[in-house]
């Protein structure tokens, strides 16, 4: 037993009456004793967002090698609806005992706080950040057959509308995106809401909507497909993927909406399980086929540490709630 334990031990027989400290003790034990036996039944990977989605695609790829190398059943599970807030907040109500995770975003853990009326859960104090697991970009995606096919011709096009373009968003970072095309490009469109990216996308593929903002992830193979054109990126810079895909920030200085990925748990999730859940975490990342894969499909892997990932989650609910207000978003 470690010399924290015993503290804690001695505290509470000063503290509390016997018949209370030994009860307190007994639970301590136990707690302790799940914490060093962890795993041993299956856990439960909320994914706030579609199936098909970015942070999907990396949530199953994490739950098989949690699988592989902790010996227990990882299932993941869809909880979507309000940009993520339902299954966040499903998460942090969730017994803090590692054997509920959630694959958190910078949506749900940033934007939200801007985004979100009356936020059913705070990002900070409500959970415990596990890790970084990846940071991405966005796409501006159009049919085909847009009149616009560059980021300039885009800007005058999207003008000449007059407000008429729809555009289509199933996460914070899609929604800063048309934001942002109304701030730095005087782009004005009619913005609707969806339950995640994959579903704005394909109302773009059906002539439903004009424009949408997708991740990497879902955006590659709309284009390799030729069911979708891209314009231009969100990041600051151009991606090997997309080499012929210019940044917007290009035709509109100050476009910038990176996004990234991570697993957190409740808060109060003990330290030891933290500690092995982003161990596992950042073994599979530096894997060279994780590595490979993960760059197939437009995502950096990039991880942070539990005591690093803290502080940037916090860094990040400054950032994105400053830049919701310069660009005008409204609460939700």
């Amino acid at each position: 037993m470690g010399e924290n334990v015993m503290s804690i031990l001695s505290g509470l027989r000063r503290r509390l009456p016997s018949c209370m400290a030994a009860a307190a003790l007994l639970i301590l034990f136990a707690c302790t004793a799940a914490a060093q036996d962890y795993p041993t039944r299956a856990i439960r990977l909320v994914v706030p967002f579609p199936a098909g989605a970015g942070p999907d695609q990396v949530a199953r790829m994490i739950a098989q090698h949690l699988r592989d190398t902790m010996g227990q059943p990882v299932v993941v599970e869809n909880r979507t609806g309000a940009l993520g807030s339902i299954g966040a907040q499903e998460v942090a109500r969730s017994a803090p005992d590692g054997y509920t995770l959630l694959m958190a975003t910078n949506t749900t853990h940033a934007a939200n706080v801007a985004m979100v009326r009356r936020l059913s859960y705070d990002p900070v104090a409500d959970f415990a950040p596990v890790g970084r697991v990846i940071t991405t970009a966005m796409v501006l995606l159009v049919k085909p057959d847009f009149p616009a096919r560059t980021v300039q011709e885009f800007i005058a096009y999207g003008r000449s509308r007059n407000g008429e373009l729809t555009a289509g968003y199933g996460s914070g970072a899609a929604q800063m995106s048309i934001a942002q095309l109304r701030r730095f490009g005087d782009v004005r469109t009619v913005a609707v809401s969806y339950r995640g990216v994959p579903q704005a996308a394909g109302d773009v593929i059906s002539g439903n909507l004009s424009l949408s903002f997708a991740d990497y992830a879902i955006a590659l193979a709309q284009i390799q497909g030729g069911l979708l054109r891209g314009i231009g990126v969100t990041a600051a810079t151009r991606t090997e993927l997309m080499p012929d895909l210019p940044p917007l920030a290009e035709a509109m200085p100050g476009f910038d909406v990176t996004i990234w990925y991570g697993l957190v748990a409740p808060a109060g999730t003990p330290g030891s399980v933290v500690t092995r859940l982003a161990g596992a975490t950042q073994a599979w990342l530096a894997m060279p086929e994780t590595r490979s894969r993960l760059l197939g499909i437009g995502l950096n892997p990039a991880f942070l540490p539990p005591a690093e990932f803290d502080p940037f989650i916090r860094a990040e609910v400054q950032r994105w709630t400053a830049n919701a207000k310069a660009a005008g978003i409204e609460p939700e």
